[in-house]
């Protein structure tokens, strides 16, 4: 078993690369640093640091275990927290947490602690993966693998349109139709959220599924991409809003069936008869209204 004060001074140590300078930052003396850093090389079996009269320098075995090591904290601290009560860490995918779950953060705070919450947007596999590992109480997705020892919840359906440019073919139109864009390439963009499985349920027949060409890594890479008349897109509807309004960009929806994207909320389960994070049951309540 780790001892989380020996890991918390791998932490100082990695950060400082001084023994003094990380005792001071912990409060401890030297020597009890130097301790514990000899302590957790013995238990891991490995040396962490190269000592020289100029500082400490990580190896790379060090630097294998730093995530572990952060992660380790984190999970002490989710720990603490989820039994105190006192914080709630929200994750979210990118396109959701940047273009849709604002104005949600906004009404959940009102008359409540913002200091009490904590809020992390990254890519859909890392929040799924910061769910599994509890670093976060809640998680909003656009897919869900069904991972045991989570609930999930159907959160909303977002419409799901393709971008061109002004100037493109295809800009004078008010749909497309998916004949149309299984003739083209498509501009993908953050990998991992889900835009492959969706292509594949709704056109079916995968030979005529329009290919993705050159991932990009972002929504906003995409749209730049896409003005700068790289190439078309699909993007969800609600990310391009403000780009339609002002022209730059044409959103063309699909014709019956429209083309629509998922979007979950999930939490780990725990104990059987245990409550649904506030937040999360905050998402499904406002949606349901």
């Amino acid at each position: 078993m780790l001892n989380l004060v020996w890991v918390r001074t791998f932490l100082a140590l990695v950060k400082h690369k001084s023994f003094q300078a990380s005792a001071e930052y912990l409060l401890i003396a030297q020597p009890t640093a130097s301790s514990h850093i000899q302590k957790l090389e013995e238990q891991l079996g490995v040396l962490l640091f190269h000592r020289s009269r100029t500082g400490c320098e990580p190896t790379r075995e060090a630097m294998n275990f730093l995530p572990y090591a952060q992660s380790i904290l984190r999970v002490n601290e989710r720990a603490l927290a989820a039994v105190s009560g006192e914080r709630l860490r929200i994750g979210a995918s990118s396109n959701i947490g940047i273009y849709l779950l604002q104005p949600y953060v906004r009404s959940y705070l009102e008359g409540r602690d913002p200091t009490a919450f904590d809020m992390v947007i990254d890519r859909n596999p890392s929040i799924v993966e910061k769910l599994e590992n509890v670093e976060i109480d809640v998680a909003v997705l656009e897919w869900w693998d069904n991972r045991d020892g989570c609930q999930v919840e159907r959160w909303r359906s977002e419409p799901v349109v393709v971008i061109v440019p002004p100037d493109h073919p295809l800009a004078s139109q008010d749909q497309i139709d998916p004949a149309q864009l299984s003739a083209f390439e498509l501009l993908g963009g953050e990998p991992g959220t889900g835009t492959g499985r969706m292509l594949a349920k709704y056109f079916g027949d995968h030979a005529q599924m329009p290919r993705v060409s050159l991932q990009l890594g972002s929504t906003e890479a995409v749209k730049q991409a896409v003005k700068a008349g790289v190439g078309i897109s699909l993007v969800l509807a609600s990310a391009v809003s403000d780009e339609v309004r002002a022209g730059s960009l044409r959103a063309l929806p699909f014709p019956d069936p429209p083309l629509r994207k998922d979007l979950f909320v999930a939490w780990r389960t725990g104990i059987s008869g245990m409550p649904i994070p506030a937040f999360a049951q905050h998402l499904l309540n406002a949606h349901c209204n």
